[in-house]
């Protein structure tokens, strides 16, 4: 690991300012990503932004037909809210099966959201509920947010503040596991929201992604034999060790039958 300056500011203008007068700075959320990263020095930043003090990016709230997750709350406070178990179960039981609970109790929605991992859960979650992602400056909507792998919207230094969730009619995310890490080989979010149904695919591409011909299959039916027929393509799906491109493109379509179906009985 590499020197570095180390600041733990209390409230957001002071972070904004610190990331702006130094350029090399990286902002520290659970660490989950940089601590690793930055101890097999593949990274050398200036200066690290702790963002744990900040109390204004560590609160859960729901308003309206809206819930609101600050950047900063952990995947065990995610998994474990008495509202969202109320008003997203599916967003909390996504939650609940994030890595381990030392994970869990470290890693935060704002920084798995920003890192966009092709095998992070969060992703879909966002981008099936149609959420919105707060930032210091601005708002952005889920379909345009993430770009790529490991690539998204934010610019240089711009913080995420919150996300929030629009209350779906109903919403379920299945994943088939890879069994040592608990990352996503394939993670399915389906959402019955005012706009229709979505459909989010994470650990199959390079990206999360959306399956069309889903969405308009069970917006018509909404029931898992709408979709028994629907296949993907392999192509540009990933391939490793762990699996097949051909056999992403199957676990897609097993994996949405499945959230369908705990969709329906949630």
């Amino acid at each position: 690991m590499y020197d570095f300056a180390y600041h733990r500011p209390d409230n957001l203008d002071d972070a904004a300012n610190i990331l702006k007068i130094n350029p090399e700075a990286t902002v520290l959320a659970g660490g989950m990503t940089l601590i690793p990263t930055l101890k097999l020095r593949l990274a050398n930043p200036s200066d690290v932004v702790d963002l744990s003090a900040i109390d204004s990016l560590n609160v859960l709230s729901v308003a309206g037909e809206k819930v609101s997750v600050g950047a900063m709350t952990t995947h065990s406070d995610v998994s474990t809210s008495k509202e969202l178990m109320e008003t997203i179960p599916g967003l909390s039981r996504l939650a609940k099966g994030i890595g381990d609970p030392h994970v869990r109790h470290r890693g935060t929605i704002g920084g798995s959201v920003a890192n966009n991992d092709p095998a992070a859960d969060y992703p879909a979650a966002v981008l099936a509920l149609n959420a919105s992602v707060n930032t210091i400056s601005r708002t952005i909507n889920a379909d345009e947010f993430f770009t790529g792998q490991f690539a998204t919207v934010l610019e240089e230094h711009e913080i995420i503040t919150s996300i929030d969730f629009p209350i779906p009619r109903r919403s379920a995310y299945e994943k088939f596991s890879n069994p040592a890490s608990r990352y996503a080989i394939v993670g399915v979010m389906v959402a019955d929201t005012e706009a229709g149904v979505r459909v989010a695919v994470t650990g199959a591409g390079p990206s999360v992604f959306r399956v069309a011909k889903m969405e308009e299959a069970l917006s018509n039916d909404f029931s898992a034999d709408a979709i028994a027929g629907i296949t993907l393509s392999a192509d540009d799906l990933n391939s490793d060790i762990h699996a097949s491109s051909e056999y992403r493109a199957h676990l897609v379509s097993v994996m949405a039958m499945r959230a369908v179906n705990s969709a329906l009985t949630q």
